[in-house]
């Protein structure tokens, strides 16, 4: 694929997003688009390359693999994080793979050229046999990769020209700074191979629009009134939140600890106001200082859940751009990463996330066996979304399926989604995608179809 001149005027997009509530189906299947996104958007944008509680020590690494790209990524002696380009300056053979320590640098297992951990050659076998232009000394070392650490993980990014990386993921960082997630640690780590494009996988969650069909369990009775209604049975509408909140821990086995639930169950008899508006109100704001006292009790490092609810910082999810969620509930949350493994097969990764009083943090799981999405381990939710997304890929080779149709009103975060992906596939300046992706860096749920500032709409 050519080079882009991204001073020029942007390019032609095949199948661009013309009408914001409906997407051509190639987006989803055909390899010419799949390969521009592989050239103009997961080389220009940081991505989540590891936790880094799997590089706790000096010298610990990890390797982060997108597309045809290898990144190895090493915790450093002075603490910080640094990340190379995966090949031997020699013949081009991975130099690490996995995860583990690298007690004096990396060798080379071919021909056993060596590198120390900060990525600079320190031996070359029978050097004397290489011509000069071979090896000089600006060759021999690690291509570096650019690394910044954030929210507890080790971020990279493959273009040299990309802005830092709080300026791409923002507001995301802000809302989940204030979420302290940095504090958070695994508590399990799965993984998915679904036979599906990347952006179809994303996009079941980022709509809300099929819990009603797909998820029934979580529709429970009496959970929901009208604003004024009288003569509500407060005491059942609690037992319902309860329950609900028993679903969520059981179905996503932690995204509503099991901890917050039993918190929650030991208020199941507190008094509350006779008004329903106001009896709800109470029992959140109980909940959510009950939740906060025990974990600070503890020794858990957790933020003050109603001071967060009033600034409006307690969105149930926060994405970034292009493949990384935090949900987060109450003490804890689920965390998701998507890489595309060709045009119709992904990786999704779920991790379990909560806190621990500073110096019982459990051990970091194991990076994880790829199940595939019928495998009877994957709890309940996940296993309900996995069920449809091999039959929506399907059914979008049918003839006579030409584009997906949105409702703007609860699809419109999809939309906004796919209009940034035709951002990076036009070959936008960075400067001209910063202020789309502070509209796409939010909780996709319910939003609206919003102008994303990018010039025009995109030509086929």
């Amino acid at each position: 694929m050519a080079v882009v001149d991204r001073r020029s005027s942007a390019l032609p997009v095949p199948y661009a997003v013309e009408l914001p509530d409906r997407l051509r189906k190639e987006r989803y299947f055909h390899p010419d688009f799949y390969q521009m996104e592989a050239e103009l958007l997961w080389r220009r944008t940081w991505q989540m390359a590891c936790r880094l509680e799997e590089i706790p020590q000096p010298h610990d690494f990890a390797e982060y693999e997108i597309l045809d790209q290898s990144v190895v990524v090493v915790r450093t002696d002075d603490g910080g994080v640094a990340a190379f380009e995966n090949a031997c300056r020699h013949r081009g053979v991975k130099v690490a793979q996995g995860r583990g320590t690298c007690e004096s640098g990396f060798i080379c297992p071919f021909h056993g050229w060596c590198y120390g951990p900060d990525g600079r050659n320190t031996f070359v076998p029978r050097k004397k046999t290489f011509a000069e232009h071979n090896l000089r000394p600006q060759d021999l070392d690690l291509t570096p990769v650019r690394c910044e650490v954030w929210g507890g993980c080790a971020w990279i990014n493959l273009d040299d020209d990309a802005p830092p990386l709080r300026q791409c993921i923002e507001p995301f960082a802000t809302i989940l700074d204030a979420w302290k997630v940095e504090s958070m640690r695994a508590e399990w780590w799965y993984a998915c191979r679904l036979p599906v494009n990347w952006k179809l996988a994303e996009e079941a969650f980022m709509e809300q629009y099929h819990v009603v069909e797909a998820h029934p369990q979580l529709v429970i009775p009496g959970m929901r009134y009208s604003p004024g209604q009288s003569g509500i049975d407060t005491r059942a509408v609690i037992d319902a939140e309860i329950r609900y909140l028993r679903t969520m821990s059981e179905g996503m086995a932690g995204m509503v600890h099991a901890k917050d639930v039993r918190i929650a169950e030991g208020l199941r008899d507190m008094e509350l106001p006779a008004d329903p508006t106001e009896a709800m109100s109470t029992w959140h704001r109980t909940l959510n200082d009950e939740v906060v006292r025990w974990h600070r009790a503890e020794g858990s490092d957790i933020p003050d859940l109603n001071d967060l609810e009033a600034r409006g910082l307690n969105e149930p999810m926060a994405y970034c751009f292009p493949h990384y969620f935090v949900l987060p509930m109450y003490s804890s949350a689920s965390s998701y990463r998507f890489r595309p493994l060709g045009p119709e097969e992904t990786m999704m990764e779920i991790w379990s996330l909560t806190r621990f009083p500073a110096g019982h943090e459990p051990e970091t799981p194991a990076p994880p066996e790829l199940w595939e999405c019928d495998d009877p381990r994957w709890p309940p939710i996940p296993a309900q979304d996995f069920s449809n997304l091999p039959r929506q890929q399907k059914g979008l080779h049918a003839k006579g399926f030409e584009y997906l149709r949105l409702s703007e009103g609860v699809e419109g975060g999809m939309s906004n989604f796919e209009r940034m992906v035709d951002g990076f596939l036009a070959g936008l300046p960075h400067e001209s995608l910063l202020p789309a992706l502070h509209s796409i860096n939010v909780n996709p749920l319910e939003q609206p179809v919003v102008d994303l500032g990018l010039r025009g709409g995109f030509r086929s």
